[in-house]
């Protein structure tokens, strides 16, 4: 047998009275009055952070996604940032980037660089000059696939900073890498190549047009030009074959060109130098 439900409001007061809503506007009140004002971290509706406190705990928050990201090289897009971290304390994006970028400079040796602006995508780059001049160059350093990376780079420098795909493998097979056979180093390799690679931005991977059949052509990515330079890559090359990197007349001229280039101040109102 069904039995009616209980009103919840006291005996005498009826719902919706005029009653329950003075209580529950003075309720409101009080609630509000008594909620700290640090609630969610985003107080008020501006989104601003009030306190120094606060601004420095989101800060330390942004450099710790920055670095848990940067493990796997892929750039960070503000989007992201902004949904998992910033929240609703929009207005203070910059300033929170600002401190951001300084923080992962003096401690962690890092620089936060907009790699891509319309995308507004963020990369780390390693600010810390490496204790041996050439360590680098030779590709000793990181992960084991890092010398893999600067024998690509380096065979697409020498090629004219395009090469094809199909040349790619052909080169790759003498070192006994092979497109279709798991590496016990590298793995996939030609997921390692044509796809964490180009993720990471150290390589651009494009189909050329008007080819039977497909074939595709691969380009240093916009994250190898700030990591490295060509006349690194260069030296890499000389090292590999014993020569020095004037043997390669063209390629050094270039390199040259480029390390002038950066080394130039931009001009106010120009163009930055292009690498």
């Amino acid at each position: 047998m069904s039995q009616k439900p209980r009103s919840r409001g006291r005996p005498g007061s009826q719902p919706g009275s005029q009653h329950e809503r003075d209580r529950s506007r003075d309720g409101a009140r009080g609630a509000a009055d008594e909620a700290p004002s640090t609630s969610r971290g985003f107080p008020g509706s501006s989104g601003s952070l009030r306190s120094p406190k606060q601004l420095e705990l989101k800060v330390a928050e942004l450099v710790q996604f920055l670095l848990v990201k940067d493990q796997k090289k892929i750039p960070v897009k503000r989007a992201d940032m902004m949904r998992h971290v910033v929240g609703e304390a929009r207005d203070t994006f910059p300033e929170l980037l600002r401190l951001a970028g300084e923080r992962l400079r003096d401690v962690f040796g890092y620089r936060l660089v907009e790699l891509e602006p319309r995308s507004h995508a963020y990369i780390l780059v390693n600010a810390l000059e490496p204790v041996e001049e050439d360590a680098e160059v030779r590709g000793d350093q990181g992960t084991p696939t890092t010398g893999l990376l600067m024998i690509l780079l380096g065979l697409i420098f020498m090629k004219g900073n395009t090469v094809k795909e199909t040349e790619v493998w052909d080169f790759l097979r003498r070192l006994g890498v092979h497109p279709t056979k798991r590496h016990l180093v590298f793995g996939d390799p030609k997921k390692l190549i044509t796809e964490d690679f180009v993720r990471q931005r150290y390589l651009d991977y494009r189909r050329i047009p008007h080819t039977d059949p497909v074939d595709y052509e691969l380009q240093w990515g916009p994250r190898t030009r700030l990591e490295t330079s060509k006349m690194k890559v260069l030296k890499f090359v000389a090292k590999v074959h014993n020569q020095d990197p004037k043997d390669w007349p063209a390629q050094y001229c270039e390199a040259l060109a480029e390390e002038e280039g950066r080394a130039r101040p931009a001009q106010p109102g120009g163009p930055a130098p292009t690498s």
